[in-house]
């Protein structure tokens, strides 16, 4: 892994790509700065050997078109605020002016170019777009774990005009040193947790990760696939009704890589997809036919809690129930207490995907586990065996 920490960054300027694509309330301001924060460590570094600083990111989709929504002059003042510094404000990717703000850029400044994706070219990974780009610095550095998985011309592109000079940022190391553990040297017993709603986005992470792991625990709307594939009554409960064969066939392979595989073994129900909804708790393979399973049972968190806790190596992707109704969370929050039970014994646990991130942050278990990934499509592509071309471009 070609690390900064192997390199003198004095009076370089240094290309950065990063993933500022942050949230933003109706009136623009950032409502969350995690991905801001996360990339804190690789500038600092840069500018406290003597480097400049070229800030490159996308914010939207603003579909190659200019447009002040998307502009990153919003998210400036948050930049300013989490780096703890003046950054200078380039209103354009491209240009004379740009590159005379870049000329004059001294050793510990940084400069944010305005957002790439008001170019066509970015998403299209154009070579001469990229190029130009790479005329700014001496040296490139990937640290948008995010954006990994898109072939853009400043993620994966614009690696080529930097032969001996490009490298991953810490960001980028972190989150490729912890999917790495969990497929190839994490300790064992090692546990996937898989929850969500469906099985069809899961199935090619599951083919990957079965030689690796030892236990997987499938819990959330995808359950209830399985639990019909196995002769279950499932009620109005979520299903994938064409991939219960592929339920069967999963379960098969677990079988045969001599993993144990967890499903739920009671719910919570309800009629109606709703909060306030009166709810009951049944085995998951006798739901009555008007109700749906919202949660997991309490048989089924104390099932799933042993196998957590006798872990070593921990995967989370997807909540085990309607953790976005409180009267449904009740799986998902004890689930999260198992992780980070887990964590405090000395597992390594992994946290990753939009919902499972989402959960961390708003009850609070991101100090709770070892490594909250930044990047969810980048992540699940990861585990499902991908090559990703933001890392390609830097090891090749």
């Amino acid at each position: 892994m070609k690390s900064i920490s192997d390199f003198n960054f004095e009076n370089k300027k240094v290309l950065v790509r990063v993933d500022f694509n942050v949230p933003q309330d109706e009136n623009l301001n950032v409502t969350d700065n995690t991905r801001i924060v996360a990339v804190k460590p690789t500038l600092d570094l840069i500018l406290n050997e003597g480097g400049s600083v070229i800030l490159m990111t996308h914010l939207g989709r603003p579909k190659g078109e200019k447009n002040e929504k998307y502009s990153l002059r919003n998210i400036l003042p948050e930049i300013e605020k989490v780096l703890g510094k003046k950054v200078k404000f380039a209103e354009d990717a491209l240009g004379e002016k740009t590159q005379q703000m870049v000329n004059q850029l001294k050793p510990g400044e940084i400069l944010l170019l305005e957002n790439l994706r008001f170019y066509k070219e970015e998403e299209k990974g154009d070579k001469d777009f990229a190029e130009k780009l790479s005329k700014y610095g001496d040296v490139y550095v990937n640290d948008a774990f995010g954006t990994a998985h898109r072939e853009h011309a400043s993620t994966a592109v614009i690696a080529q005009f930097f032969p001996s000079t490009k490298f991953f940022g810490l960001l980028m190391e972190k989150e490729l040193k912890a999917i790495d553990k969990v497929l190839n040297s994490g300790e064992k017993p090692i546990t996937a947790i898989l929850g969500g709603s469906k099985v069809s986005t899961k199935i090619t992470i599951i083919e990957n990760i079965l030689p690796a792991i030892d236990n997987l625990i499938i819990g959330g709307g995808m359950a209830f696939t399985f639990i019909k594939a196995q002769g279950g009554k499932i009620g109005k409960s979520l299903i994938e009704n064409d991939k219960m064969q592929l339920a069967l066939e999963i379960l098969e392979k677990a079988k045969a890589n001599n993993v144990k595989v967890y499903l739920p073994v009671d719910t919570f129900i309800a009629k109606e997809f709703n909060n306030e909804a009166e709810q009951r708790e049944v085995n998951i393979y006798k739901i009555p036919e008007e109700w749906m399973g919202l949660d997991a049972g309490s048989k089924t968190q104390l099932l799933f809690n042993d196998a957590i806790i006798n872990s070593k190596t921990i995967l989370w992707n997807g909540p085990i129930g309607v953790f976005e109704m409180e009267n449904f969370s009740k799986g998902t929050v004890a689930l999260g207490e198992s992780i980070a039970k887990a964590t405090k014994l000395g597992a390594f646990s992994l946290v990753g995907g939009g919902d499972s991130i989402a959960f961390v942050k708003q009850f609070g278990y991101e100090d709770k586990v070892s490594y909250v990934s930044t990047g969810g499509g980048a992540m699940l592509e990861s585990l499902e065996g991908l090559e990703l071309p933001g890392v390609a471009a830097i090891t090749k």
